[in-house]
């Protein structure tokens, strides 16, 4: 299939929606429903303003908000400016906000104010000036919530700004005085998402307007009933997600649906909002899928107003489908979960299970124009149908590179001929392949299969975790001698994370070098990412070539799990 994709910006590409249905809703929080009207005289506002402030074209501002309004207006102003949105999880820990301010070059952030000291306190390590823009989640809520907001949460806040580096989100917008929208360009970066580096240092995967928009033509090929207006999607993936950017916000949007807004997910909100909203559309990582079996609150509802449950960001195992197939059937749901495999290099999700098509164990069939193939790990050499081997796609959602890693870059995408894959017989032809770092096969009616990742990661609640930046740290307080991270399964979260650590000569393994250990991590490290269990060690196995052996770890926790 080949389809036809936008040349335009994202900006554009919701002016257009709003043109064509300005009194729909496109997105709503708490209860209050923003029209695509209003929602395109809010981007402009915002727009506006960042223009102002001599923000334009190649610009970064960082993004460090969860599913809030702001964060919308702000990621399509700044693609109408033509800047660059560098998106960064507002549970970030402080350095790691410095290092994403660093990389980028971004020229200012916007933060919500529950997390604006922690923000200030980044700038200490920051190489470059940057402004600070401070949003308040009462600000969008309606009356009876933002009352209850201020008094439980929101009364300590109400000083923000108190330094020179911050200005109120709703002032920095009464600057602007009208802007030139940026005209498009295939080639500029236009996002940034972040994944982790094989060394521990993070990679900012660079994104086009084109390959966003890709992605939102080709889910919506993947969907029978099709994205549009009048349908609506549980937006409870984050924004700074590719899977909650592309596919629970953008490709909701430009196809006229309405986006409802989750800032924080907690069994008891994510029942809520799926009994009282009734949202056709709900999406997310199998721990999500997991909470849903033991939600008291579903006793009794039905679940027929659901068109598509989609999973992803990993691998949801057989066991779980059935369960969460069965809780669907039998709350009157007539889907059910259709799996899907991606990476924030190609946006997010590439292949999807089609509805009526289910092979068991399958991530399902390549988007349209996504080409996949099974290659000898490392190499461009084609395997059988049914042989593993590592994933590498093609596609027009591919990512332009990863930010100031060119090594890195090369490494991940590489140029190989059309006929090396029965693709073109012109030898001269040739394509831009994405090499995945994971095994899968493909079989021979073109179901792809997912067996293992090839790189060290840990996957817990749908994030990536790398170990070597939190050994990294580890290995940094002054008591320790070396560790290892591994990932432990977890029934809950897909896996947690354990650390081993040996402490040096003569260091006793005290609750206070504990603690000094998971000071310099909480530092260091996102919340999320933070182990779980932290186990001392008088040594770890070794490799013949004197690695520690991190495989015998997980073997061992494996066996001790049985």
């Amino acid at each position: 299939m080949q389809l036809n994709y936008p040349e335009a910006t994202m900006y554009e590409m919701i002016r257009r929606i709003a043109a064509r249905y300005p009194k729909e809703p496109a997105y709503e929080f708490y209860g209050v429903r923003t029209s695509y009207k209003r929602f395109v005289a809010r981007i402009d506002a915002a727009a506006a303003a960042f223009s102002a402030a001599g923000i334009g074209v190649g610009d970064a501002v960082t993004i460090c908000l969860p599913n809030v309004p702001q964060a919308l207006d702000c990621f399509y102003a700044l693609d109408a400016v033509g800047a660059i949105a560098n998106m960064v999880h507002p549970l970030s820990a402080q350095n790691e906000i410095a290092y994403y301010l660093n990389v980028s070059h971004s020229r200012m952030i916007l933060t919500v104010d529950l997390f604006y000291e922690k923000v200030e306190a980044a700038l200490a390590s920051v190489d470059h000036p940057v402004t600070v823009l401070v949003c308040r989640m009462q600000d969008e809520l309606p009356p009876h919530l933002k009352c209850l907001y201020v008094l439980k949460k929101g009364r300590e806040y109400l000083k923000f700004p108190n330094t020179d580096h911050a200005t109120l989100w709703r002032g920095f917008l009464k600057t602007g005085r009208g802007f030139a929208p940026a005209a498009y360009d295939r080639n500029r970066t236009s996002v940034i998402l972040y994944s982790g580096g094989t060394s521990g240092v993070p990679k900012g995967i660079c994104l086009t307007d084109y390959s966003m928009n890709a992605l939102a033509v080709q889910a919506r090929e993947m969907v029978p009933e099709k994205f549009r207006v009048g349908l609506s999607m549980l937006s409870c993936m984050p924004v700074f997600h590719g899977f909650g950017l592309g596919i629970n916000i953008h490709t909701v949007l430009v196809h006229g649906a309405r986006c409802i807004l989750m800032p924080t997910f907690n069994n008891k909100t994510y029942a809520q909002a799926l009994i009282k909203k009734k949202p056709n559309f709900i999406a997310g990582v199998p721990t999500i899928f997991e909470a849903l079996l033991h939600i008291p609150d579903f006793e009794g509802v039905k679940l027929d107003y659901l068109l598509g449950v989609f999973c992803g960001g990993d691998s949801m195992s057989v066991e779980l489908k059935h369960k969460v197939d069965d809780f669907l059937a039998s709350h009157g749901a007539k889907v059910r979960v259709q799996q899907g495999y991606g990476l924030t290099e190609c946006v997010t999700a590439s292949c999807l299970t089609p509805k009526d098509r289910e092979r068991p164990g399958s991530i399902g069939l390549p988007f349209p124009d996504m080409v996949y193939a099974i290659v000898k790990p490392g190499t461009g050499e084609p395997l059988p149908p049914g042989e593993a081997g590592e994933i590498i796609l093609t596609g027009p959602t591919l990512m332009q590179g990863y930010l100031n890693q060119p090594q890195e870059t090369a490494e991940a995408l590489r140029w190989l001929p059309d006929a090396q894959f029965g693709l073109s017989e012109d030898p001269a032809a040739g394509r831009l392949w994405l090499y995945t770092g994971d095994l899968g096969s493909m079989d021979e009616a073109g179901f792809v299969y997912f067996r293992q990742r090839i790189k060290r990661m840990i996957v817990t609640n749908g994030y990536n975790v790398y170990p070597g930046q939190l050994e990294n740290v580890i290995d940094g307080v002054d008591e320790v001698a070396y560790s290892c991270v591994i990932g432990v399964k977890d029934a809950r979260r897909g896996q947690r994370v354990r650390a081993y650590v040996v402490l040096r000569e003569g260091v006793a393994p005290t609750e206070a070098v504990r603690e000094r250990i998971m000071a310099a991590l909480r530092l260091n490290v996102a919340a999320y990412a933070l182990p779980r269990e932290l186990e001392f060690r008088e040594s770890l196995p070794r490799t013949l070539v004197g690695k520690v052996a991190y495989r015998r770890l997980e073997e061992e926790a494996e066996e001790a799990a049985a």
